[in-house]
């Protein structure tokens, strides 16, 4: 009743009478976030195509202007993304330039609101392209919102001002502040930008929505200026700016600033005034709801601070350049994120010109052969893209006599990298982590030829990679620069130092073929190892490359080898080696245990494993899930690297009494998916990494057609190793008997009265690496979260995507042995203790305990 004009226009319409006789017109907005599916954007369209003719009908006073239509082009595509434009500017552009035509028909205005900073450029280009299109009138009746808080706010304003002149129109502006600002400031910090796209004070965002309403003001030919505050001192200085009301108007919220305009309005009857009303079920509320309080409880916001007696009128009415410096000094910039170490650097390639450059140098890459030269022989293996089938390059394997070549130069090398000192050894991690950042185009195009990976999974890998690298440095500073002093009684000194464990087995898995390859052996390197590195075999060329990368900065080419072949000849061979003192392991429960054994038999001293294996990881969602957030994580836990990452949601428990709505929702938004070549940016879902894996999962999914339990499955491309993403209907978790490593979800629905015991089911399989749990009951979700013997638990969001050091990454059970990667006790575990006990009395006596030191 507060924010929300009515359920519906009809509702609504009860309430205009009294807005109408108080002199303010309304801007009416369709409650809900983006489309998810096809249904949606037909309902939003629908709606908006309902909204039109019923705001047209309408008929205010004569002195009251007629309200108006606000839209999200986000409600009109379920794919209203910037790698998705072919398919925008076909499917959406006509549904857009449609409803503006219609809309000029009735009479009515019709605004496009702004949204996140990533879709920016996509609505201005959108908007450019409708503008285009129409007719003089049409375009007379279109607006457009621009955000204050944005940095770009300005310069789109001048562009807004050349294509009006170029068409020889008036644009209807409405500029905010701005409602996702900490959104923005989270996804630049994730993503690692060099800055972020919003002002990260209040008084920046003043000052900015000042100069941009002076811009407008300035140029009546270009804009009719609409200025959307509850702010007294932006109102009076925009009054100060031009004293004639008859060339802007002012807009204010529904349910906010009522008596502030009241006040405004006497003091000047010519202002034009409309409130922008959101218009929707109670279903559709919340994400809005949740905004504004948001806003109006914020320390910053004038209308919070109005009610407080405690701030003075005059500090509250201070113009903004008369405040402190505009600064928020406890925001660190996304670069120096982390306290003690510099955040990996991300692309933002939502922007055309980041994005072209770093297209343009991938392209360099798209058919590069590497091993080229090798001769075929019978140890040489040539290594085919699973999209196409092209050749990639080739690599040569290991024999036996060569891996104990490979071993006694470890154990020559050992002791040498080990006194090597700490900081040189750092030296050579952070030069390698650097050179992977300058390498990244070429990174990208071989992972994606290689294994598959999409642009946006090789580009997160490889910051992962350079986050291990930089954070292993500073632990490895903080653990091994001085022996460590230890309490005692007097005349003793007692010393704690680390040693190396000396040479380690590092042996990765092929769906991470940098970030876990580079964070085992950059954590055995400096702790003062040396390293035998076996990558599994379809991630080779991937190793190589990377190799090279570490020689190339500094570490000696002894003191990190590459072993190269399969696991069942070379990885044995390797695990059973009498010069390895420690082995680290990430792959299957079954190559685990056969790992195991293999130590277990081993003479000699008993060594360490570190492994980290299979989940058959599980979220569960309650009733009060909110749908479409729970959809679009569960989208991006079950298919994204097409399900093959180890962390990836296998099982899905829904509430009966939800279930069908949020099945119907995820499979409408899962046929939106694009399935093809991971080096086109469009493609979310690429090939499955092998032959062997795509028949098994055919094989998987071929049984669970015969059994009719298949719910929803995609088409897949003609060529290439794809499997369908496919969603499979469930009895009970334990139906599942090994993890399915591919793009297949399993649904089980639930009664509420046995949410308790999902747990105990979860648990009972032994396996324990993510868990999702998504509800807005934070005490339940956080009960359930203790409860389950589970690695990593995320709590309304997806399950992929750990982050270095904020999210320690590892299982138990049978999903592993820990220390957790990327966590502060993993480096504890390729080091030994020693205690160096000294006597100090042994001379007579102790000169500290006489000194009354």
């Amino acid at each position: 009743r507060q924010f929300v004009i009515g359920e519906d226009l009809s509702a609504a319409a009860r309430h205009l009478t009294s807005d109408w006789t108080c002199g303010e017109t309304h801007s009416f907005d369709m409650l809900g976030e983006a489309a998810l599916t096809a249904a949606d954007s037909a309902r939003y369209l629908q709606a908006y195509d309902t909204a039109i003719r019923q705001v047209g009908s309408l008929r205010p006073p004569p002195d009251i202007e007629q309200p108006s239509v606000s839209i999200k082009l986000s409600a009109l595509h379920p794919r209203y993304e910037a790698q998705q434009w072919p398919r925008l500017q076909q499917e959406l552009l006509p549904s857009l330039i449609a409803l503006a035509e219609q809309a000029s028909a009735a009479g009515v205005d019709l605004t496009i609101d702004a949204e996140e900073a990533d879709r920016l450029e996509l609505s201005l280009q959108l908007f450019a392209q409708l503008i285009a299109a129409v007719a003089p009138p049409v375009r007379a009746r279109i607006g457009l919102v621009v955000q204050a808080y944005s940095k770009r706010a300005w310069p789109i304003l001048h562009w807004l001002c050349e294509l009006a002149m170029r068409h020889d129109t008036q644009i209807k502006v409405r500029l905010v502040k701005g409602a996702y600002w900490d959104t923005e400031i989270k996804r630049a910090q994730q993503r690692g930008l060099s800055s972020y796209p919003v002002f990260t004070s209040k008084a920046a965002t003043d000052i900015c929505y000042l100069a941009c309403a002076h811009w407008l003001l300035d140029h009546p030919q270009q804009f009719f200026p609409q200025f959307a505050t509850h702010n007294a001192t932006t109102i009076a200085a925009i009054l100060h700016r031009q004293p004639d009301a008859t060339r802007y108007e002012l807009q204010r919220l529904q349910g906010m600033g009522a008596d502030l305009y009241h006040i405004v309005r006497a003091q000047h009857p010519n202002l034009r005034c409309r409130i922008y009303a959101p218009v929707g079920e109670h279903r559709e509320l919340l994400p809005y709801l949740v905004r504004r309080l948001l806003e109006n409880g914020a320390n910053t916001s004038f209308m919070h601070n109005l009610h407080d007696p405690a701030i003075a009128i005059d500090s509250l009415a201070s113009h903004p350049l008369q405040l402190e410096p505009p600064t928020f000094t406890a925001l660190r910039n996304p670069a120096e994120l982390w306290p003690q170490r510099i955040n990996s650097r991300g692309i933002y390639l939502q922007s055309e010109i980041q994005r072209q450059s770093f297209f343009s140098e991938l392209d360099n890459y798209r058919d590069r052969l590497y091993g080229g030269s090798l001769s075929a022989t019978t140890n040489t293996v040539a290594v085919h893209n699973p999209y196409n089938d092209g050749l990639v390059g080739h690599w040569r394997s290991t024999d036996l006599a060569q891996l104990n070549i490979l071993a006694a130069n470890a154990r020559e090398q050992q002791t040498s990298w080990q006194l090597t000192p700490i900081d040189e050894r750092v030296a050579a991690i952070e030069k390698y982590a650097d050179s992977l950042q300058t390498q990244r185009a070429e990174l990208v195009a071989l992972m994606a030829r290689e294994t598959g990976k999409t642009i946006e999974n090789g580009l997160d890998e490889i910051r992962e990679a350079v986050d291990l690298c930089r954070y292993y440095s500073q632990q490895a500073r903080d653990l091994l620069t001085a022996p460590r002093h230890l309490p005692g009684t007097t005349g003793e000194d007692n010393q704690l130092s680390f040693m190396a464990r000396g040479t380690i087995a590092c042996i990765s898995p092929w769906n991470f073929p940098l970030a876990i390859f580079t964070g085992q052996i950059v954590a055995a390197l400096l702790t003062g190892n040396t390293v035998l590195a076996k990558p599994a075999e379809q991630a080779t060329l991937t190793a190589q490359f990377a190799t090279q990368l570490l020689h190339s900065a500094g570490v000696p080419t002894t003191v990190v080898q590459l072993v190269l072949g399969t696991g069942e000849t070379v990885g044995q061979a390797l695990c059973a080696h009498p010069a390895i003192d420690g082995i680290v392991f990430t792959g299957s429960l079954t190559t685990a245990r056969a790992i195991q054994i293999q130590i277990a038999h081993r003479n000699g001293a008993t060594i360490p494993f570190i492994a980290e294996t299979a989940g058959i990881n599980a979220m569960i969602a309650d009733s009060s899930a909110q749908p479409e957030q729970l959809v679009k994580d569960i989208i991006r836990s079950a298919f994204d690297s097409a399900g093959q990452r180890c962390s990836a949601l296998r099982v899905l428990y829904l509430p009966e009494n939800t279930a069908a709505t949020i099945e119907q929702l995820l499979n409408g938004a899962l046929t939106q998916l694009t399935l093809g070549d991971p080096l086109h940016w469009s493609t979310d879902i690429g090939p499955v990494i092998d032959r062997d894996a795509h028949a098994q999962l055919l094989d998987y999914l071929a049984e669970q057609k015969t059994r009719k339990r298949i719910v929803c499955s995609l088409e897949v491309p003609a060529e290439g190793l794809f499997v369908p993403p496919t969603v499979v209907r469930l009895q009970r978790i334990d139906e599942l008997q090994h993890e399915t490593f591919g793009p297949i979800l399993h649904i089980l629905r639930y009664s509420n009265q046995k949410l308790e015991t999902l747990v105990d089911d979860i648990n009972a399989l032994g396996y324990g690496l993510t868990c999702g749990i998504h509800s807005r009951n934070e005490q339940q979700a956080l009960r359930l979260a203790k409860r389950l013997r589970v690695g990593n638990i995320y709590i309304n969001r997806d399950i992929i995507g750990a982050v270095v050091e904020s999210q320690p990454f590892g299982g138990m059970g049978k999903s592993g042995t820990g220390p957790k990667a990327g966590g502060q006790n993993y480096l504890h575990r390729f080091i030994v203790e020693k205690t160096i006990t000294l006597n100090t009395s042994a001379l007579g006596g102790d000169y500290r305990l006489l000194a009354r030191q």
